[in-house]
């Protein structure tokens, strides 16, 4: 046997091996497989099979912003209101899962948590971005905002005036910068921190030894973490504590007298939506409108697997998955997809 038949012998033995586990290759592909050990041939996306659906838990800021988009905010305190079978997730396992674990799901985060791992839908034909966010072309947004303890109610009175700097300073254009080099939609700033810090002179002397704490929405955190980052070296070094556990623990871990002064309790809240009339009060006291404001604003993306077909959705096509009782429910991917070259 010569040379020239022995090398055919061996792709066409790799090609029925290729072939038995599901994928078709050519006599030139299996030349390139035994080129490169890294080149390979994705399986096909079967679209007959079922949507499975990513939420958030019910305290989610992330999960009301989107039930509210798309309609259907009814569902976000309810999760009987579902289509069956849906994967309750926080920010980060709903990515890890549309990176790879699960080509057949959809889920919808932080735009600032959006990466090259996953596909981003578009929504109305709109791709979510701070200018399709600031013009409103992009329907799904949220705010994200912030709440701090009472007046006199930090650990020390060190803690507070530096969480009451940190709060100045995320609305300065360096906080600004941070935050949309963060992935999230700035405020407008006017001010930069050198013409405001001596207001705050906690931030001259060396807070190396101080902790502050922040938590609330998982969906700030990335942003959060890199306002604290910027800021420290501004304001005496001080150690910034992150635990973000949702939305709902922005108010309870600062202000609700059964919480704030236990073990989880933190000194500056962040909510990726809009604080409700009662976590805007304790007891029936109204909280101050200075322990609470908006930080940023932010897109909700409805994502999935990157060999996902799918490129564009609107509200009507996610509450037809989403709805338990839709009257045209949308259940498999051939479905969608029908859907989505409808609009």
């Amino acid at each position: 046997m010569n040379m020239q038949l022995k090398k055919g012998t061996l792709f066409a033995s790799l090609a029925v091996i290729l072939a038995a586990c599901g994928t078709t290759v050519s006599s030139s592909s299996a030349s390139s497989s035994l080129a490169s050990s890294t080149t390979s041939v994705a399986p096909a996306f079967t679209t007959s099979n079922n949507i499975v659906l990513y939420t958030r838990d019910t305290t989610s800021g992330t999960r009301d912003g989107f039930m509210g988009g798309i309609g259907f905010s009814t569902a976000a305190k309810n999760d009987s209101l579902l289509t069956d079978g849906f994967v309750i997730a926080d920010n980060t396992a709903i990515l890890t899962a549309m990176s790879g674990s699960d080509k057949y799901g959809i889920g919808y985060v932080s735009l600032s948590s959006v990466n090259n791992n996953v596909k981003g839908l578009t929504f109305n034909n709109v791709e979510a971005s701070e200018d399709t966010v600031l013009d409103n072309s992009y329907g799904l947004k949220r705010p994200f905002n912030w709440m701090l303890r009472a007046n006199g109610d930090f650990p020390s009175e060190t803690v507070e005036n530096i969480s009451k700097a940190f709060v100045a300073f995320m609305v300065t254009i360096e906080g600004e910068d941070t935050i949309a080099g963060a992935g999230a939609v700035a405020l407008e700033a006017t001010q930069r921190w050198d013409d405001i810090k001596a207001n705050y002179p906690v931030c001259n002397q060396d807070n190396s030894a101080v902790t502050v704490r922040f938590g609330g929405s998982d969906s700030i955190e990335k942003v959060a973490k890199a306002i604290t980052a910027s800021f420290k070296p501004r304001c005496g070094n001080f150690v910034a504590e992150h635990e973000h556990t949702g939305s709902g623990d922005a108010y309870k871990r600062t202000n609700d007298p059964a919480i704030k002064d236990t073990a989880v309790g933190k000194d500056v809240g962040f909510a990726s939506r809009n604080f409700t009339d009662a976590e805007k009060k304790v007891g029936d006291v109204a909280l101050p409108s200075a322990q609470y404001g908006q930080l940023a604003w932010d897109a909700i993306v409805a994502i999935v697997h990157k060999d996902n077909p799918l490129l564009n959705v609107n509200a009507d096509i996610l509450k037809r998955m989403y709805e338990k009782a839709s009257a045209n429910p949308i259940r498999t991917w051939a479905e969608a997809l029908a859907a989505e070259a409808a609009l």
